[in-house]
């Protein structure tokens, strides 16, 4: 019988994982390795990486049991901490990156939208 307070191995496994993928998703929009470096403009696959980690993770953290003793898990529950808390100081970029896109989305938009009325008119005149 094993003892309901020692998580499984796999869960230690399945946070390095979890980690390391989140790892991924991070040095894809800034490197870690240059903590001056802008966070690049977040792409639709790195944010569904993203969230599709932390709600992962969010599940397997509501299911663990309250008081963990295994040293291996809390390691990666503290590293994965730091990767939630580089997120989070990461945001406000990455909101930045988002309206900016957005704004010159809707230029562009507006400059489509009066070049098909120029054109619509054009062939009203001829």
């Amino acid at each position: 019988m094993t003892n309901c307070l020692t998580p499984s191995p796999d869960l230690t496994h399945g946070f390095q994982e979890t980690n390391r993928r989140l790892r991924f998703w991070l040095d894809s929009l800034a490197p870690s390795n240059d903590p001056n470096a802008r966070p690049r403009p977040a792409t639709p696959q790195q944010m569904s990486g993203l969230l599709s980690e932390l709600m992962q993770a969010g599940s397997t953290l509501r299911s663990l049991p309250p008081e963990n003793k295994d040293a291996e898990l809390q390691k990666e529950l503290n590293d994965y901490r730091g990767l939630v808390e580089r997120l989070r100081d990461l945001m406000p970029a990455i909101h930045e990156g988002l309206l900016r896109e957005r704004a010159r989305l809707e230029g562009e938009r507006n400059r489509l939208v009066s070049a098909s009325q120029w054109a619509e008119a054009s062939r009203q005149t001829l």
